[in-house]
């Protein structure tokens, strides 16, 4: 038997799945969002998925990234905008539900820069 026959294949499907979480879990972390640690991959990868169009509209509305990201986990010191901060993941929120608030919060950014 080969190496390649052994059937390893999916305990290294499973064990890249969990590399992937944790890749994606430590980027959400770093931008302030709370994980309860019970989020499945599709769910990570749909939240991470929220945020990046978050930022998008952010840029778009003329907002800074640096200014208005959380600072080592909390709230960002001085936001330019408050419109501009992620919003922060309520408790027992489920992962649905915060991703629409995420995209709701997205779409205020982003009209931001159109009104005056």
């Amino acid at each position: 038997m080969t190496p390649a026959s052994s059937g390893a294949s999916p305990d290294s499907s499973d064990e890249e799945r969990r590399r992937i979480a944790e890749e994606i879990s430590s980027r959400l972390r770093r931008n302030g969002v709370q994980l309860t640690g019970n989020e499945s991959t599709e769910e990570l990868a749909e939240l991470e998925e929220a945020v990046e169009q978050f930022e998008r509209m952010v840029e778009r509305g003329g907002g800074d990234l640096m200014v208005d990201e959380p600072v080592t986990g909390g709230s960002p010191i001085a936001p330019d905008e408050p419109d501009f901060v992620l919003p922060a993941r309520k408790p027992s929120e489920s992962v649905p539900a915060y991703i629409k608030r995420i995209r709701e919060a997205a779409s205020r950014a982003g009209h931001k820069g159109t009104t005056s």
